[in-house]
């Protein structure tokens, strides 16, 4: 019962944050402004209970089909933006990071369905903890794509000498830029999170296996581009427009190894 309930209740609330940043974003509520973090750190709070939920009550990790995965995608893009929110103290950009969470979360609960029976392989708290540090790192390999964007949109209003709602609105590029690398950081982290605990589950979990795998090698891939990408950034070789790019062509790479090379490639990620 408790899981249905907030299975029902987390787009309404994931709807309610979006709202409330969306009022504070274009029309400069008062209410807004003071209360959508505290909101956010609610639902968030919320959200964990009803994996951890989840995890107890079918005794394995979330993340065994693609609704569960995505309703720890909404998790992982909600939380990563609240610590980027808190180190920056630049709260402008919620709206836009936030509707990702909200779409996430509601495909999940119209479609998710409670499975009790699920390969041996699945219930292993290794294969958790690669899948949920894979997918922080993905959020936040997304939001630093978004980040981009906004970086991007802004340096071209200025340069054109438009000075609308985006101009007034956001962040300055510089606060962009450091909410940018907050990103990237927590994508580096939790990409090396992943990659540890799957280098010490894969022997435990396979017969035989590869470290050759595609997924595997695509997730090295990204891991090794956004740690090129953070000493660049720290030695000054790489600022401004140029790391928004990285960020947005990693978010492409990304996309590839979790679309693409599911489709035309198989390896132990396929347990069937």
């Amino acid at each position: 019962m408790g899981i249905t309930i907030l299975n029902i209740a987390l787009p309404v609330l994931y709807f309610a944050l979006v709202w409330a940043y969306g009022k504070a974003f274009f029309s400069d509520a008062s209410w807004a402004k003071k209360w959508k973090s505290t909101l956010l750190a609610v639902v968030v709070l919320f959200h964990l209970f009803y994996l951890f939920l989840r995890t107890i009550t079918f005794d394995h990790p979330p993340v065994t089909t693609v609704y569960e995965i995505l309703s720890v995608l909404a998790f992982a893009v909600a939380a990563a933006y609240a610590v980027i929110e808190r180190q920056s103290k630049a709260k402008e950009t919620g709206y836009f990071i936030l509707n990702l969470s909200f779409f996430f979360q509601l495909i999940s609960s119209l479609f998710i369905r409670d499975l009790l029976e699920v390969p041996q392989i699945l219930r292993s708290n290794w294969f958790g903890l690669h899948i949920a540090s894979a997918l922080i790192g993905y959020a936040s390999i997304t939001i630093s794509a978004v980040y981009g964007l906004l970086y991007l949109m802004l340096y071209h209003e200025i340069k054109a000498n438009r000075f609308g709602v985006i101009y007034k609105k956001l962040p300055n590029l510089e606060t962009l830029e450091r909410m940018n690398l907050i990103a990237i950081i927590l994508a580096f982290s939790s990409l090396t999170f992943a990659i540890l605990a799957g280098f010490i589950w894969l022997p435990y979990a396979f017969a035989s296996f590869s470290y050759a795998d595609p997924k595997l090698l695509g997730t090295a891939a990204l891991w090794l581009l956004y740690g090129v990408g953070i000493i660049a950034r720290q030695k000054g070789s790489i600022r401004g427009r140029t790391i928004m790019a990285l960020s947005i062509v990693a978010f492409f790479i990304a996309l590839f190894s979790m679309s693409v090379i599911n489709l035309f490639f198989s390896g132990f990620h396929r347990f069937s």
